[in-house]
């Protein structure tokens, strides 16, 4: 799981798109990735979700996912379907983290760092007052902010809490457990009808 192909993603929606739900929404998006040509090797669990910023809108839902790709082998490739998949579900970018028909973030692609070390860091120590303001123009990986989200990391460990971060060392798993357990215990899984 550390190079190749794997890529590690997280989605979110909160809002309701065509009709349908946002639990209906993922389950949806999961398909559409496979059109775009990525495979869902494993996927989450739903969880429910309060929304981030508290009070910026209706609780998420979360999921996370490896998928694999036999002709999308670099990053901005598999960026580029996961955003053509956000539009077929009607994503529009209007502000930061307002609420969102489909979210997909790229968290990981193997052990890869982008842009580098230092690029990296710059983001991951952004405080959250200029997160708020500021976006990177270029890809992040992994994502700056994965270890500090429970919406991610909880449905990440259904499907790989042993990968390894590779500029943190520390493990899915190991990242999770160093959240408030009020944090992770906010991240409920959503009951199946």
């Amino acid at each position: 799981m550390q190079t190749g192909k794997h890529a590690l993603v997280a989605l979110g929606s909160n809002l309701d798109f065509g009709g349908n739900p946002p639990k209906m929404v993922l389950a949806e998006a999961f398909k559409a990735l496979k059109a775009e040509g990525l495979t869902v090797e494993r996927a989450s669990r739903l969880y429910q979700t309060p929304c981030f910023p508290a009070g910026a809108g209706p609780d998420y839902v979360n999921a996370a996912a490896i998928v694999t790709s036999r002709h999308l082998l670099d990053p901005e490739g598999i960026l580029a379907a996961l955003h053509r998949v956000e539009a077929a579900f009607g994503r529009e970018r209007i502000s930061r983290w307002a609420g969102r028909t489909l979210d997909i973030d790229l968290l990981a692609l193997g052990d890869l760092i982008r842009p580098d070390l230092a690029g990296f860091r710059h983001w991951q120590g952004l405080p959250l007052a200029a997160q708020a303001q500021q976006a990177p123009d270029q890809l992040i990986l992994p994502h700056p902010r994965m270890q500090d989200r429970a919406f991610v990391l909880v449905p990440l460990a259904d499907v790989a809490p042993d990968w390894v971060h590779p500029v943190l060392g520390q493990s899915v798993r190991e990242m999770l457990a160093a959240l408030p357990a009020a944090e992770r215990d906010a991240v409920t899984p959503l009951a199946c009808d």
